[in-house]
């Protein structure tokens, strides 16, 4: 079974979609790296003596308002490095920015936190680690590689308790917010599987087929609420993607989400209100994300649809790729745009993590180009 990661193309394929991508999102994160205020900690004190600054706690990923944003900051980045599409002295700028903080003295605290902490900032943050090290590790620059070798520590950190949870974790979590399961499993496997640790992408598969093979018959018209920045179906549903067949993948995706129609709330972009406020924010990210998700969706049903003759369930499989794939495709640039929107806005609470969402999605559609 072919389990590659999606294509990774560089911000000059997306001017349209997303134009000056590599300067903009470059902006965003020599901002973000140079803000040490606010932050939200997320530290659990144990004692009256526990009064350690984030920048001591964290010295890789002490800014950009909180951990998990300072990291996926930091694969913004080294993307966008990575792209080439920086003038001079921009990319001198940011590589001196991200070299700075993914020094090994300080990758190896970072990795002692995590060790210590073991619930701490799973899945997501996790998720986004271990991309960050996936980017780092397959850079054509090798600096960039560099801060892969000095990122070991955290994989390995990271590895261990992601196996640990998985063999334990009984049941998945569902909502549209941080702690998804199925969002953080549908990066760490592919970060896994870059990285060549066969073992934790086996478990992270294993772990996506015991919770989510069977389910069906998923209501999509429900799973909206106010402050979600993900789509827990489509999660579900890109995650899916890359842990089955193209052709079994077709299949289950018809069993999940039946009839699902144009007009539907999962598909349909929404509003912000208050830019200010960070939970209300989150809306744009769920644009955003559905972007991606669908984009990489529809990239699995067009697999599908040019491997029918081996499909497992005969000729169920082309038919719920042909009628569904058109119906998600549709929506992803509308999405996108939306989701665009809240980097304009200016303000920090979309900021500090809005541009790295843009830059995944905008890779996804202009992947699906290709497809």
């Amino acid at each position: 079974m072919d389990h590659a990661s999606p294509a990774t193309v560089p911000g000059d394929l997306f001017p349209d979609l997303f134009p000056d991508a590599a300067a903009r999102c470059a902006a965003v994160v020599l901002d973000n790296l140079s803000r040490p205020y606010p932050y939200a900690a997320h530290h659990v004190r144990r004692s009256a003596r526990d009064t350690a600054m984030p920048h001591e706690l964290h010295p890789a990923f002490g800014t950009s308002f909180d951990w998990h944003s300072c990291v996926h900051m930091h694969w913004l980045g080294v993307s966008v490095l990575d792209s080439g599409r920086l003038d001079s002295a921009t990319a001198d700028r940011l590589r001196a920015a991200l070299a700075a903080n993914l020094t090994a003295e300080n990758l190896a605290v970072e990795a002692a936190y995590l060790a210590a902490n073991p619930t701490w900032e799973r899945p997501y943050g996790w998720a986004w680690l271990i991309r960050l090290a996936a980017a780092c590790t397959t850079s054509h620059d090798a600096g960039l590689r560099a801060w892969g070798e000095n990122l070991a520590g955290c994989v390995e950190t990271v590895e261990k308790l992601m196996v640990e949870w998985l063999d334990k974790a009984e049941y998945p979590i569902r909502h549209g917010l941080h702690t998804n399961s199925a969002f953080g499993l549908a990066w760490l496997v592919d970060a896994f599987r870059v990285l060549g640790r066969d073992d934790a992408a086996a478990a992270c598969e294993a772990a996506a087929r015991r919770w989510f093979a069977d389910d069906a018959g998923w209501p999509s018209e429900w799973e909206l609420s106010g402050q979600d920045f993900l789509s827990a179906g489509l999660s579900e549903a890109d995650l899916m993607a890359r842990v089955l067949a193209a052709d079994e993948f077709a299949a289950w995706l018809g069993r999940f989400l039946p009839d699902l129609r144009p007009d539907s709330r999962m598909l349909s972009p929404v509003g912000v209100t208050d830019e200010t406020d960070g939970y209300m924010v989150h809306l744009h990210g769920l644009n955003l994300t559905r972007s991606g998700q669908l984009a990489r969706v529809v990239a699995a049903l067009r697999s599908a649809g040019g491997t029918a003759g081996s499909a497992h369930d005969g000729a169920e499989t082309p038919a719920a790729a042909s009628a569904a794939e058109p119906v998600l495709a549709a929506a992803v640039e509308p999405l996108f745009t939306a989701g665009l929107s809240g980097l304009d806005s200016g303000d920090f609470m979309s900021t500090h993590w809005l541009a790295s969402f843009a830059w995944d999605a905008a890779e996804s559609i202009a992947a699906l180009g290709s497809v």
